[in-house]
């Protein structure tokens, strides 16, 4: 089965508004002076929403190995009940890509290509690829929600692509 194109575009906080937030110092809403000016405080980047249904925030650390390339997209997954958001750790770019929120719609799928001074963090319910490191095995601080597991509290949906989707990386400035 053959696979279509996804182009690659960066990640800017415009861009990027109708699926979440993303989350890096130019994004800050204020910039605080803290700890005797010896601090800048960038504040309040992303709106968390964790505590429908029971739940709770949690904060986890993924630790991600490139795919192979030709970057090939078969699965995207959403969290309907909690946003969940990501900074990587580990100095390198990644890829993100999505699709608006409701019913998953293949043809509105965009790619950004992220710095390592960018994170993300996704609106509940928006359609997502997982983390796709970039220039090594990267490790993402995750702040997502906690719940119950039973099918009330569930909060994982994925759907398998069809046809396949791939980013060209070649063109990308990594």
């Amino acid at each position: 089965m053959s696979s279509r194109i996804l182009p690659l575009q960066p990640l800017t906080a415009a861009a990027f508004a109708p699926y979440g937030d993303v989350i890096d110092c130019a994004s800050a809403k204020e910039a605080l002076s803290i700890n005797e000016g010896h601090t800048t405080r960038f504040h309040d980047l992303a709106a968390l929403d964790l505590g429908r249904e029971g739940g709770h925030p949690l904060i986890s650390i993924f630790r991600s190995t490139p795919k192979a390339r030709p970057l090939r997209l078969e699965l995207m997954e959403r969290h309907p009940l909690g946003s969940q958001a990501f900074y990587p750790l580990s100095g390198n770019p990644y890829l993100v890509v999505v699709a608006p929120k409701g019913l998953f719609d293949q043809k509105a799928m965009v790619a950004f290509l992220a710095r390592p001074d960018q994170g993300v963090n996704y609106h509940a319910g928006t359609w997502h690829h997982y983390s796709l490191a970039l220039g090594g095995v990267s490790d993402f601080l995750v702040i997502d929600r906690g719940g119950p597991k039973d099918a009330a509290g569930a909060n994982l949906d994925e759907v398998r692509l069809d046809p396949a989707m791939t980013i060209d990386l070649e063109e990308a400035e990594l």
